[in-house]
């Protein structure tokens, strides 16, 4: 059975883009193969973080797994600072990289562009999350276009230690929804849907009651055409609601198109906002029930075990083809 890897920091609540992006995804991989879902909570601290704040949007992450399909019973959800062995191979992946390639990395230009002063984690995070990987055997990685950079350094680093010093490490394949893995703001349909963008209409929390939901919906920036066609380019906003529309519901987006092609925007935007109030409440109740029980702290004690074991034996190898220990 082949090996999914995928990780995500508790960089706080969820989004809808999050849920369809990513979290939506996982639960019909792991009917055929070993899944390993991590929550990277050590490349959360390349930023400051309020501890506080920090253990709890890590217990809140591991929630949404849950509430989002994940079955405990058969995948493996931890946390990835339980596990010692991520920063161990990460610092053995550090001293196979190089300066250059790091600071060729989009996101770590991005976020250290105008910056004073920015932590050192930032350039180096990226052979932490190659350890995150390829200490599971991972065969593919299921993430957003935004994470590529990362994946083909991830390649790049196994392939450079295989040839070096021992063939050890599977190198793994880049898989990228064709829809939905990326969508876009309710309010500037250029820009990704975040989180930490400070008008809340942009987004819709995997948190939000139904009345929000149904309001951010309705208010989302399309243009003054009045037609549902889908067009990326000249059409961003239209096209950001088809996109969430169909994932939310059983409608291809040619469907929907038909559908709504003379109502105008008003229909189509109620019929989107009911289909993604009805895809987020089961996954908010779940949620409510598992974030305030002991079963949320069992799962992970289990799965930071079963990855323990799993991670060692990996590690043990990289070690022992470098000449480390005894």
């Amino acid at each position: 059975m082949k090996t999914i890897f995928s990780g995500i920091q508790p960089s706080g609540i969820g989004t809808l883009g999050n849920y369809l992006g990513a979290l939506r995804n996982f639960p019909p991989l792991q009917e055929n193969y070993d899944c390993y879902f991590c929550i990277v909570d050590q490349h959360a601290i390349t930023v400051p973080q309020d501890r506080l704040a920090l253990r709890k949007n890590i217990k809140s992450l591991a929630a949404f797994y849950i509430a989002a399909g994940i079955d405990p019973n058969k995948s493996t959800l931890f946390i990835q600072s339980e596990v010692p062995a991520h920063a161990q191979l990460g610092w053995i992946l550090q001293c196979t990289s190089y300066i250059g390639e790091l600071e060729r990395m989009t996101q770590f230009k991005d976020k250290s562009t105008g910056k004073d002063a920015v932590s050192s984690a930032l350039l180096t995070y990226p052979p932490l999350m190659a350890a995150d990987i390829l200490l599971y055997g991972t065969d593919i990685v299921p993430v957003g276009e935004d994470q590529k950079q990362h994946l083909e350094l991830t390649r790049n680093l196994a392939e450079r230690f295989n040839r070096k010093y021992n063939d050890i490490f599977t190198v793994p394949e880049v898989q990228i929804p064709k829809v939905g893995a990326r969508i876009m703001s309710l309010t500037e349909p250029t820009k990704k849907m975040s989180k930490s963008d400070p008008n809340t209409k942009s987004y819709i929390s995997l948190l939000d009651e139904e009345k929000q939901i149904i309001k951010k919906i309705k208010s989302a920036v399309t243009d003054s055409e009045n037609e549902i066609r889908f067009d990326p380019e000249t059409k961003p906003g239209v096209s950001n609601l088809l996109t969430i529309f169909s994932l939310c519901s059983s409608y291809s987006i040619d469907e929907l198109e038909s559908q709504f092609k003379n109502t105008g925007y008003g229909p189509f935007k109620e019929a989107a906002a009911e289909a993604v109030a009805d895809t987020l409440r089961p996954i908010r109740e779940k949620y409510d029930d598992l974030i305030t029980s002991s079963e949320l702290d069992d799962i992970l004690d289990h799965g930071a075990e079963k990855a323990n074991r799993k991670a060692m034996k990996m590690l043990k190898k990289a070690e022992k083809a470098l000449g480390l220990g005894r």
